[in-house]
């Protein structure tokens, strides 16, 4: 089960990384862009940390708070979040 987890994180974070700096060329560009929403619901899906590191690192929507907030804050909530299952899983499977 946990190996599905980290693939799966693995492969939302490269999604992540490769969408946010598609968006950063794009605005250069003057290009179509990728909407704030949908990089939002990628962060939630699970890229969240690699999004953040990736706008730190390429200067990419640095300004705005909904990004520089909100992503640490997703990170805490799915840390939380994974905390919580982790936890319910032990108690179901090994009895508390």
């Amino acid at each position: 089960m946990w190996t599905y987890l980290f693939i799966y994180l693995g492969i939302m974070s490269v999604v992540a990384i490769v969408v946010t700096i598609y968006d950063k060329i794009a605005a250069k560009a003057d290009s179509s862009r990728i909407s704030e929403g949908m990089l939002l619901i990628l962060g939630l899906l699970g890229g969240s940390v690699a999004m953040y590191l990736i706008m730190r690192l390429i200067n990419h929507k640095t300004a705005k708070d909904k990004f520089m907030k909100g992503l640490p804050l997703m990170m805490v909530v799915q840390l939380l979040l994974g905390f919580m299952v982790y936890r319910i899983f032990n108690y179901f499977t090994f009895g508390g």
